[in-house]
């Protein structure tokens, strides 16, 4: 591991937090400086900078504005499915922000009050983000999109005053309209807000007003028009800025909460030192604000940075075609970009020799950033030599906000190793863990756990549920956060994640991981996809079954067979015997969440003959039934 710049931050942050990221925090503007960094006088509840007060939306944009970079462009917004472009000055954005905070405002919105945002990739949504920001109140985005049940569930637990949507959301071949599935929603719910506002989309208008309900509906434009911009409120570096509820839950939700101070503190130091991006620099993250990576990368990391962002409604196929994300490098002059690894291998399953990016100027690219999955090292390695540019592998989640490991490419790059997001980020004790809570030796895979306490940025708790944050993340090894991920640490400190604790297969007492057995179906020349899961079985208690999606012109009929038998092979010469596959299917898709993560709990409870719990961020419900006659069970 290298001795520079990376290990001084590293022992510094985790030796001493109050002086690491009290230097952190003078790069933003604070309304009161916060007397103490780190308050750890109520763990596991540890909090930052107590005592400083400070606006969100202020760090985001007035300050710019107020620093001279207001005619520089703070975001542009693509959208081949609208056919529409549209570029914000700093001031121009800041301008909008301020109106809607005034409407929000007008409607009886105050400090601490919650706002549900229900809308596609539109600059609205941004808009209203920042806007709730600007006046104290805690916005809570829900997918567009979302199944009326998930949505009335969210709407349940947040109480929102004020609920944000759009007409519709447009999808590369229909589009959905959001109305009706907002209206089925808050008939479902016994919570009413007290004002819907409704952003009219030409492609879809919806009826407005036209409902008799407890609760005023109203027009986006119109509200707009009468509302005088308001100033900024003064908030609390502990208050909370959002809560984002994590995708997949059954239930009552999981209400992540994120504050003001750490996160603005955090995600400021991220975009610098993680991804090299500094002021006046292009930024594309293809995500969407519905997920926890369009919150901080889409959104809040670019504009507190004083860079500029993209925000593209799009798909990266489809739209028109596999070179959607190279068009948008080439006019944007991106230096760099994010997006999940499923968005790559959906590119090389279209273009697999890269074609189409020589058909672009893409000198402006310098790194690709992947996360939100495992980052097959197949994948990293096309993507690396089809574009050559550093492809880095980057892991966190929803409850972390920013990354937990990474190549911190701002700060000192390194060496990078396919499979691993390099080391852990400052301010992350990262350790492995056996099932008695000890460290374990290089090498060997374990939990992976979060020493407390947790760096600035990361969840205080959940929603109004302290109970259940202790219960489901801090119980499993006192001081610790358990991430639910398994993997390890090589003997040069670089981490590799294998994938969550409930996706290791125990076979004959065996403990594998399915990241393992993917790793080696991805290697082969035809696959573009994969996912391996779990079936009962009675001898062996498990046996793993692989799942491919081919790359496009293979022909399944006359290949398929030598396929199978090939990556049967694979997985015996690479993971080993006691891996070998029950069978590999080919299938045309795999059902995955919103931000690309597969749901392997969802076919294996199929292939295991019981009926699952289908979670409503399902991008194409039709996935399912597609796969449903392969994996069920024929007896």
């Amino acid at each position: 591991m290298s001795n520079g710049a990376y290990r001084a931050a590293y022992d510094e942050s985790l030796a001493d937090p109050d002086a690491f990221w009290g230097r952190a925090a003078q790069a933003i503007d604070w309304i009161t400086p916060p007397p103490r960094v780190l308050d750890d006088d109520r763990p596991p509840f540890y909090r930052w900078f107590t005592g400083g007060t400070l606006n969100t939306c202020f760090n985001a944009l007035d300050r710019h504005v107020a620093a001279g970079r207001g005619d520089q462009a703070a975001l542009h917004y693509d959208s081949p499915v609208a056919a529409t472009r549209q570029t914000f000055t700093y001031a121009e954005l800041l301008d909008r922000v301020a109106t809607f905070a005034g409407a929000l405002a007008s409607l009886g919105v105050d400090k601490g009050d919650r706002v549900i945002v229900y809308m596609p990739m539109v600059p609205e949504a941004v808009i209203t983000m920042l806007a709730c920001a600007r006046i104290g109140a805690v916005h809570s985005v829900v997918f567009g999109g979302f199944a009326p049940a998930e949505l009335a569930a969210r709407i349940e637990d947040a109480k929102p005053t004020v609920i944000v949507s759009a007409s519709c959301g447009i999808e590369p071949t229909r589009v959905v309209e959001y109305k009706p599935m907002l209206d089925a929603a808050l008939d479902r719910s016994s919570h009413k807000p007290e004002s819907v506002i409704v952003l009219q989309r030409e492609q879809a208008r919806a009826a407005v007003g036209e409902r008799d309900t407890d609760w005023e509906e109203l027009d986006w434009e119109e509200l707009v028009a009468d509302a005088e911009p308001a100033d900024c409120v003064e908030v609390a570096a502990t208050d909370p800025l959002y809560i984002l509820y994590t995708s997949g839950t059954t239930g009552r939700p999981k209400g992540i909460v994120r504050d003001n101070g750490g996160h603005a503190v955090a995600l400021r130091w991220s975009m610098e030192n993680v991804y090299g991006i500094g002021p006046g620099d292009s930024w594309f993250t293809a995500s969407d604000v519905g997920w926890v990576v369009g919150h901080s990368y889409i959104v809040y990391a670019p504009l507190l940075t004083g860079a500029t962002t993209v925000l593209y409604e799009g798909k990266p196929v489809g739209t028109p075609d596999a070179s959607a994300f190279w068009r948008i490098i080439e006019d944007y002059r991106v230096k760099a970009m994010f997006t999940a690894p499923t968005a790559y291998r959906a590119i090389r399953r279209e273009d697999p020799e890269g074609r189409l990016i020589a058909e672009h100027d893409l000198s402006s690219l310098e790194t690709v950033f992947l996360a939100g999955e495992r980052l097959d090292p197949d994948t990293w390695e096309w993507a690396s030599q089809r574009l050559g540019v550093p492809v880095v592998d980057n892991w966190w989640q929803t409850e972390t906000g920013w990354p937990i490991a990474s190549n911190l490419r701002g700060l000192e790059p390194m060496p990078l190793k396919p499979g691993s997001p390099t080391v852990p980020a400052p301010g992350y004790a990262v350790h492995v863990l056996d099932d008695r809570g000890r460290q374990v030796p290089a090498g060997t895979e374990g939990a992976i756990c979060l020493k407390l306490p947790m760096p600035p940025g990361t969840l205080p708790t959940l929603w109004r549920d302290d109970e259940r944050y202790v219960a489901g993340y801090l119980s499993a090894f006192d001081g610790y956060y358990l991430t639910g991920d398994g993997g390890l640490v090589d003997e040069d400190g670089y981490l590799y994640v294998m994938g969550r604790t409930d996706d290791v297969l125990n076979v004959a007492g065996h403990r594998l991981s399915t990241g393992s057995i993917e790793a080696a179906l991805a290697g082969h020349d035809a696959v573009a996809e994969c996912a391996v899961i779990g079936v009962a079985d009675d001898f062996k208690g498990q046996v793993p079954r692989g799942l491919v999606v081919l790359k496009s012109g293979i022909d399944v009929e006359t290949e398929g067979e030598r396929i199978r038998a090939e990556l049967v092979q694979r997985v015996r010469d690479e993971v080993g015997a006691v891996a070998s596959l029950r069978q590999v299917d080919i299938v045309s898709a795999l059902p995955k969440t919103r931000s690309g993560k597969i749901l392997r709990k969802t076919m294996r409870e199929m292939a295991d003959g019981r009926t699952p719990v289908v979670p409503g961020t399902i991008e194409d419900a039709g996935v399912l039934e597609t796969l449903a006659p392969v994996l069920r069970p024929t007896t």
